[in-house]
């Protein structure tokens, strides 16, 4: 088992979770694509496209988890690469963005952090393609007490990446603030 099983693990759940959060609440991200200036064709909608774009993160995040291969690992680095350029673009811009749209409904602001946490998935995504063996039943198998361990940590981990994109850039905006 690879060293990188864990947060491979981790960063394909989240991709998948955010896809799923999309797929039920397009809005946010919607707004966010129209507030950088991306249009979208004539025959769909801006959340017609987040929807679709949605699916096709849970499917990669999916097929990620299922096979561990290393074409599913390549396309979870691809998509956190796509985010970490679009936040970038979004921070460059100054476009009045509340939020990404990440998890749907909650906000998330793009903020260095949000850029700093997509890179470090991309670079464990391409890692765990060349490593193998991060497939979650393999995983799963290997593990103590049927995994359950395993599995805590992996929520964990989601949970204070959720934060990470969350509570802290609006807890960092707000110590900001107090400072002036």
């Amino acid at each position: 088992m690879s060293v990188l099983a864990g947060p491979f693990v981790l960063a394909a759940s989240l991709l998948a979770i955010g896809g799923a959060l999309k797929l039920g609440r397009p809005h946010d991200t919607a707004q966010a694509l129209t507030a950088m200036g991306l249009r979208t064709p004539r025959f769909t909608s801006s959340r017609t496209l987040v929807r679709v774009g949605g699916a096709i993160e849970v499917v990669v995040g999916v097929g990620a988890l299922v096979t561990g291969g290393p074409i599913f690992a390549l396309l979870v680095a691809f998509s956190y690469l796509l985010f970490a350029g679009f936040v970038v673009a979004a921070l460059r811009s100054g476009a009045p963005i509340s939020s990404c749209g990440c998890f749907g409904k909650v906000d998330t602001p793009p903020s260095v952090v949000h850029v700093a946490i997509d890179l470090v998935l991309a670079a464990v995504a391409v890692g765990a393609a060349f490593a193998g063996d991060v497939a979650l039943g393999d995983v799963l198998a290997e593990q103590p007490l049927l995994g359950l361990p395993f599995l805590f940590l992996i929520a964990i981990g989601l949970l204070l990446v959720f934060l990470a994109f969350t509570a802290l850039p609006k807890t960092m905006a707000a110590v900001q603030e107090v400072a002036r």
